[in-house]
């Protein structure tokens, strides 16, 4: 066998793992993790609302619920481990192509590219937090510190204004395939009944809807971080959504779009489940 032949050997052999039963477990593992953040970030944003939490509602906020159950400690260490997971699926998607008939084209591989650099910070805070290191630290910190050096930097202004458009445009993206429910293209519809279909849905678009106003309003705050030359202007995860609750609709609007990120969360376990990868 020549060189070229063991070469394409090999790619053969890694493209079948990375689509076979092991890459299948990491995403789904990955996607179960994601579901938990959710889940829990959901249901601190709740508390919030009513006035009953003195957490972060952000993925710090979550992991220290989670480091406070028992057990907490072997949570923590599973979902880093599943986050993972989800970062060397998307990893496989760039290297391999994503499912569906267009997941080898570039934009899909770019796509799954940005999801793999993000999923991989992800799993490292997590498993950083899980070491006892404690983490990155707040969301609305770190969101602070970010925009000052990029406002810092020559052009900087530009940078975060187009940035925070783009997280805009983002979540107006990410509502309207929701609405839209193109995950249906996603699913293995056949496996589900009419009635868990409908359960489906009922997380997918409610979720996805949350989820797309949370990116759009964080993004709209970094625009105004740029505009006004004011790093403390951008906010991260728990800011955010407090902001829905200075709005004249009050508590309420925070309930509804932490309901909404709950849902979320069970619509990520949804997609563990019947998934196509």
């Amino acid at each position: 066998m020549n060189m070229s032949a063991t070469v394409r050997s090999g790619r053969g052999d890694a493209r079948r793992m990375a689509k076979g039963s092991a890459g299948e477990s990491a995403a789904r593992a990955g996607l179960t993790a994601r579901g938990v953040i959710y889940l829990l970030v959901g249901l601190l944003a709740l508390q919030i609302a009513f006035g009953g939490s003195g957490r972060q509602a952000d993925r710090s906020g979550a992991l220290a619920e989670l480091a406070d159950k028992p057990f907490g400690a072997v949570l923590l260490w599973a979902l880093g481990v599943g986050l993972v997971g989800m970062a060397l699926w998307r990893l496989s998607e760039v290297l391999f192509g994503a499912v569906g008939p267009d997941g080898h084209k570039p934009k899909k591989r770019l796509l799954s590219g940005a999801r793999f650099v993000f999923y991989a910070f992800v799993a490292y805070s997590v498993l950083s937090f899980a070491a006892g290191s404690g983490g990155e630290g707040s969301s609305d910190k770190q969101s602070r510190d970010v925009t000052s050096r990029l406002l810092e930097a020559p052009g900087g202004q530009w940078l975060v204004g187009l940035a925070g458009a783009g997280i805009v445009v983002a979540g107006v993206w990410i509502g309207a395939r929701a609405l839209m429910r193109k995950y249906h293209d996603k699913l293995k519809l056949g496996q589900m009944s009419a009635r868990t279909r409908r359960l489906v849905d009922v997380t997918g678009v409610g979720g996805g809807v949350a989820r797309g106003a949370v990116f759009a309003v964080a993004g709209a705050f970094a625009v105004r971080a740029a505009v006004d030359y004011e790093p403390n202007r951008a906010k991260g995860l728990d800011d955010t959504l407090r902001s829905f609750a200075e709005t004249p609709l009050g508590p309420w609007l925070l309930a509804c779009v932490a309901a909404g990120l709950v849902l979320f969360g069970l619509f990520s376990f949804a997609m563990a489940r019947w998934r196509r990868v």
